[in-house]
């Protein structure tokens, strides 16, 4: 008989440490996709706030669909929990550099989170799946 083990996405903890490590690490690689992009195509930062926007979707939404995509169940509240979660870290690191972030981004982050989610539960289901 084959032994059972049981799989990394049966854990809680883990279950929703690595999305919302991928989801930082999005984050992270469009920040500096975005701030190369102003510096060297746009010369200036007057698309700031559009990047960090798309930045954060991206990451929030990147977030929530590997924890969908993985868990399979419950979409809409792990994403919500997983662009919780993304805030919360984000915020903590902005506190600690004295730059304090506004509510805007947890909503931005709960939605992009929740949609990711949805569309991860949604999606076919990946071939190696224990």
């Amino acid at each position: 008989m084959r032994r059972h083990r049981q799989s990394l996405w049966t854990n809680t903890f883990f279950s929703f440490a690595v999305p919302v490590l991928a989801g930082t690490a999005c984050i992270i690689l469009c920040s500096i996709i975005f701030a190369l992009l102003a510096f060297f195509v746009f010369r200036n930062m007057m698309f700031a706030d559009i990047f960090t926007i798309l930045s954060l979707v991206a990451g929030g939404t990147a977030s929530g669909y590997i924890c969908g995509k993985y868990r399979r169940h419950r979409g809409l509240i792990d994403g919500i929990i997983c662009g919780g979660t993304l805030y919360i870290l984000i915020f903590t690191v902005g506190t600690f550099s004295g730059e304090f972030t506004d509510m805007k981004k947890l909503l931005l982050l709960v939605i992009a989170g929740a949609v990711g989610g949805v569309s991860g539960v949604n999606s076919k289901r990946p071939k190696n799946l224990m």
